[in-house]
């Protein structure tokens, strides 16, 4: 995925029976309907691995924070599709947040992540520790990003489709080639954050790049 210093971050349950009708509006109108949107640069989507739930972590890459509340992204919540109409009603435990990206170390894009979410106040701390994270063997890349609260909590039409949005702070993604990877580098960050929330792995389920749509677009 294209770099950027701006991000957008959520995570959303759906019921089991509604998962496909979900993964084929995301995957073939809703990524593209915002990769499209000036400022976005490509998305990923994350699948959890909770056997008892349908659980979705969604990342997309843009070119920089304020994309987060400019006028063509609110164009777009406060317009939504037919098809995102039925869909926002029936996502749970939704939160998300957009922003900044700190810092980066590493390289590329693993096949398995953990994102952690921290304070603002751990952000120092978990900046520093991202080069010994990437570092560690078989640990791809270390992302620190840091949510804008402001433009992420703008009032749009999509947004009061959605019962309980909430937000975090901070989040801290470390992604590997393997689980034990994982383990390691999130033993070596026990003594910089907290981690009160659960950790939940998530493996990539598909990913759209905006020069992919802009290509199938033109003439």
């Amino acid at each position: 995925m294209a770099s950027g210093s701006g991000f957008l971050a959520i995570w959303s349950d759906v019921d089991r029976g509604e998962e496909t009708n979900y993964l084929h509006w995301l995957t073939r109108e809703h990524t593209a309907e915002r990769v499209s949107v000036p400022g976005f640069l490509g998305v990923r989507v994350f699948r959890a691995r909770l056997p008892e739930h349908c659980r979705y972590f969604i990342l997309y890459r843009l070119a920089d924070p304020g994309v987060v509340g400019s006028e063509p992204y609110l164009a777009r919540l406060n317009a939504p599709s037919e098809w995102s109409r039925r869909i926002m009603p029936i996502l749970g435990n939704f939160v998300r947040g957009g922003g900044r990206v700190v810092a980066e170390a590493g390289r590329g894009e693993g096949a398995t992540v953990v994102p952690i979410v921290c304070e603002h106040s751990e952000v120092a701390a978990a900046g520093a520790a991202l080069g010994s994270l990437a570092a560690l063997d078989r640990v791809v890349s270390a992302r620190l990003f840091e949510v804008e609260q402001r433009e992420t909590g703008i009032a749009t039409k999509e947004k009061a489709m959605r019962p309980n949005d909430a937000s975090f702070p901070a989040l801290l993604l470390v992604e590997a080639l393997a689980d034990p990877a994982l383990d390691t580098a999130i033993a070596a960050l026990r003594t910089t954050i907290r981690m009160t929330a659960p950790l939940v792995r998530y493996d990539q389920a598909f990913a759209l790049d905006r020069n992919e749509v802009v290509e199938a677009r033109a003439p």
